[in-house]
């Protein structure tokens, strides 16, 4: 139904930039709102923004507010996150997720794309 594509990790060191891109294919028109989430090693999967398309309003967690921006182009169905000032705890695993709920109960995943950050 929904297929989630998620690219632009790679390594950088500390106080560098990148910016992640999802790609959504599918029956996009449903979806209700997307979202990145991060997971460290050894650590659990965590939320890190928001972005509700009905409104546009977005939501971050605190460590990265002021740092990162989440965006959506909604003629290229493309979710996008750019990470500014970056620190060496932001590295991990960043997936992109959407729900076709008003609940942010995420459903579709995407397979997740690297990010490294070097001190």
């Amino acid at each position: 139904q929904l297929q989630l594509v998620e690219s632009g990790g790679g390594s950088v060191q500390a106080g560098g930039s990148l910016k992640l891109s999802c790609a959504a294919s599918g029956y996009t028109y449903f979806i209700q709102s997307m979202a990145w989430f991060r997971q460290a090693p050894g650590k659990e999967r965590e939320w890190v923004a928001t972005f509700k398309r009905s409104n546009g309003i977005t939501n971050y967690t605190d460590s990265v507010k002021g740092r990162f921006t989440i965006s959506q182009d909604n003629a290229k169905n493309t979710l996008y996150l750019q990470m500014n000032s970056l620190k060496p705890e932001d590295t991990g695993m960043y997936y992109c997720a959407a729900t076709y709920s008003v609940t942010p109960e995420y459903n579709y995943w995407g397979q997740g794309t690297q990010v490294t950050v070097s001190s």
